[in-house]
């Protein structure tokens, strides 16, 4: 799809906050109502835009403690790679998985509340996957930059 500079304006503007009207957006770029409007639709059936989210303060829901799983899988057969990734995709502490090229298989981001909490998570629901044959965890110490907004 190409994107022309009101495009772009558009979605900078979706990403910075979506719960913007289609007035104060139209406001903001100079164009009618119905042209934000239509231009939102296209890029929603265009698949650019596909969903709309709260993003939530991970610390007034003392959910703040953020680590990165480094997972090794014992073989890399098709069957474990589908049941590690169908296993891990149920945990609610994995917030990201890929799947990575390097000397590790995967790379997970994990949130949890504290230290004890990702203790719990690695015995009681990350290691209980069989098919994992090592991991290696490292832990945030100060979120520099967080994004989720994608510069066109």
């Amino acid at each position: 799809m190409i994107f022309d500079e009101t495009d772009k304006k558009l979605l900078a503007l979706l990403q910075q906050d979506c719960k913007q009207t289609n007035k104060e957006l139209s406001n903001k770029l100079n164009l009618s109502v119905t042209a934000v409007y239509e231009r939102i639709k296209k890029l929603e059936k265009g698949g650019v835009v596909n969903n709309y989210v709260a993003l939530i303060n991970k610390e007034t829901i003392n959910k703040s403690f953020v680590a990165f799983c480094h997972i090794k899988l014992v073989q890399h057969s098709k069957d474990f790679v589908i049941r590690f990734e169908k296993e891990v995709s149920t945990i609610d502490e994995v917030l990201e998985c890929y799947h990575i090229s390097g000397d590790y298989d995967y790379l997970l981001k994990v949130l949890v509340k504290d230290m004890a909490s990702f203790r719990e998570f690695m015995v009681k629901k990350l290691t209980t996957i069989n098919h994992i044959g090592s991991t290696h965890s490292m832990f945030v110490i100060n979120e520099v930059k967080h994004t989720t907004a994608i510069t066109i």
